[in-house]
């Protein structure tokens, strides 16, 4: 998620942003959209993320700047990639350009904070979620129905299918899988439903579930080996070592970036204890119930709340 905006005598020129992997970078959209090339000489050319120096699924940034001759570059934050992380910015120090780094810097790490949190701690972004009474329960003791039992109201639902749709993974526990018979999906919103990832130490999960019977491709964390299916894939883990740890591990080497833990009060609570959590979103109803699940103790740093009608959803930051 990268842009850039060309500045030429206080009127922007030319601007671009990186619309998909693969396709062309901001910097290349940028200087496409200037009708009048020549300016781009005395012109200043500001971007989000560092210039890339290195052929991937598309050309050098640094090298098409040095080409068309632009000479002052403002880069809002250094590139964590390993093939770039200033070498872009060194390429065009060494070519005579006037660069200067570190411009908004932490909104602009903030807008790729899932890819820098990748490369910089080597796991997805990884976002809890849950849903809890006003006094403080996630769930009743007992369930009778193999359904959820539903505490956020039906524009929550819808916000959060808009959630799923923006990560690339989504996890929950065994007593989630097996109480709620969830499908992890985006029906609510149109968009891609991510990768679902179940904890299942025994595999105790009925195959009759919706993991099993959905055509989206699922993995179940198990302590057992078990052959692979179509659409699903069973990880071996070893579940006397730190789990979480594991999950990430695993995570990172697939390339998955982002990570939304919808799971129980013990798998939430476990990822706050072991301080693998970035964000946290907690919606809250106006309703009480006597007893019930406690819902996760977490602490981290309030940076906004919005109203849903009766529920109210407040968003945490890790400090």
């Amino acid at each position: 998620m990268v842009g850039s905006v060309i500045v030429y005598k206080d009127q922007i020129i030319g601007e671009g942003w990186h619309q998909k992997a693969g396709e062309p970078h901001a910097e290349v959209n940028a200087v496409d959209s200037v009708k009048d090339k020549s300016l781009l000489k005395k012109a200043t050319i500001y971007v989000s993320l560092e210039p890339c120096s290195h052929f991937g699924k598309t050309p050098p940034c640094s090298d098409l700047i040095i080409a068309h001759g632009i000479k002052n570059v403002v880069i809002g934050t250094i590139d964590p990639f390993a093939k770039v992380a200033g070498r872009g910015i060194q390429k065009l120090i060494q070519a005579g350009c006037n660069v200067v780094v570190g411009v908004l810097e932490k909104e602009c790490q903030d807008l790729n904070k899932r890819f820098f949190t990748f490369h910089q701690q080597k796991r997805p972004f990884i976002i809890l979620k849950w849903a809890q009474t006003s006094n403080g329960f996630l769930a009743p003791l007992i369930q009778n129905q193999r359904e959820p039992v539903w505490i956020s109201n039906r524009y929550n639902k819808q916000l959060v299918h808009k959630w799923r749709s923006e990560e690339q993974a989504i996890l929950i526990g065994t007593q989630t899988a097996i109480k709620d018979n969830p499908k992890l999906d985006t029906r609510l919103w149109k968009g891609k439903s991510p990768l679902r990832l179940v904890i299942d130490k025994d595999l105790k999960i009925p195959t009759q579930s919706h993991l099993y019977l959905q055509e989206t491709p699922t993995v179940f964390f198990t302590a057992l080996k078990k052959e692979n299916k179509k659409f699903i894939e069973f990880e071996t883990l070893d579940f006397n070592q730190p789990l979480i740890s594991q999950i990430c591990d695993f995570l990172y080497r697939k390339e998955i970036q982002s990570l939304i833990v919808e799971g129980g009060a013990k798998t939430l609570q476990e990822f706050i204890n072991k301080n693998y959590w970035d964000e946290a979103r907690v919606t809250k109803n106006l309703n009480s119930w006597e007893n019930g699940i406690s819902a996760p103790k977490i602490n981290g740093k309030i940076n906004n709340k919005i109203n849903l009608q009766d529920n109210t959803v407040t968003f945490y930051e890790a400090d």
